[in-house]
């Protein structure tokens, strides 16, 4: 019989715990996304949110105080992309440091797309590396958390870029499923950059997501969950495409009754 790994265990024994009652309390108050999704997506979520904890290293930096709270929100928060994926898209997670706050880089670094490079100082909310940690600043995600409707959400953000590193390449192309599917998104990504690097995009995608390929995965990503209603009606392509990758249809959530009130969220969210 073969040996139970030590990882296996740490996970299937994360997994067998109840979900406590303060976490589900945390959720319900400081992730306005909580509410966003059906008690079944709740659930199953809550079993992400206990594997994800248990399994990934966490550190904090610059003197910052690691608690629950912060390892409940950004876990929330990773997970909601993988929710009707396979956990082990985050196999390339195995560190997550959380920095109070902004942190700011220095040394030489490409800008954009055509091959120039700043030695500016430079002030990142997040950072997420190849085979590598994903950097946090925690009051970035806790305000992110709380204000959706912004369309930016730097946990969403960071964890999409490991998304997009799952097939070696940072391209903006996440693995997908068949050879159709990789030219629909291809096509529609395209175009969708190219115009936003031509500044002829409407404001829906913020500025950023035009410095390469992979920002603009990331940039859309925020938006696809944080503002679903605006891109399915906007970008209904874009909206495509990412909901057959994701699995998801964020748009129709906002859309139905939610805790049997027979109230609705607003579409504007």
């Amino acid at each position: 019989m073969r040996l139970e790994t030590r990882r296996k265990r740490r996970q299937r024994e994360a997994a067998e715990q109840p979900f406590a009652d303060e976490w589900r309390a945390l959720l319900s108050g400081r992730w306005s996304m909580w509410s966003w999704l059906s008690a079944d997506e709740q659930r199953r979520l809550e079993q992400l949110i206990k594997v994800f904890i248990a399994d990934k290293r966490w550190e904090a930096a610059k003197g910052f105080e690691l608690t629950e709270t912060a390892q409940v929100l950004i876990a929330a928060q990773a997970c909601l992309l993988v929710l009707e994926l396979d956990r082990d898209h985050y196999r390339g997670v195995g560190t997550i440091i959380v920095h109070p706050t902004t942190l700011v880089l220095h040394g030489q670094r490409q800008t954009g797309t055509g091959g120039l490079v700043s030695s500016d100082p430079y002030p990142i909310l997040g950072q997420a590396h190849y085979e590598g940690p994903v950097i946090i600043a925690w009051d970035a995600a806790r305000f992110d958390a709380a204000t959706p409707f912004r369309g930016e959400n730097v946990v969403i953000h960071e964890f999409a870029h490991k998304l997009d590193m799952l097939d070696g390449v940072i391209d903006g192309t996440p693995p997908l499923p068949d050879d159709d599917a990789r030219r629909r998104w291809i096509d529609v990504c395209t175009r969708e950059f190219t115009a936003l690097s031509a500044g002829l995009a409407d404001p829906l995608l913020r500025d950023y997501g035009a410095e390469d390929p992979g920002e603009f995965f990331a940039v859309a990503t925020e938006v696809f969950f944080c503002r679903p209603v605006e891109m399915r009606e906007t970008k209904p392509e874009l909206y495509e495409v990412l909901s057959g990758f994701y699995r998801q249809d964020p748009a129709a959530r906002l859309s139905k009754p939610l805790d049997g009130s027979g109230e609705s969220l607003p579409a504007s969210l």
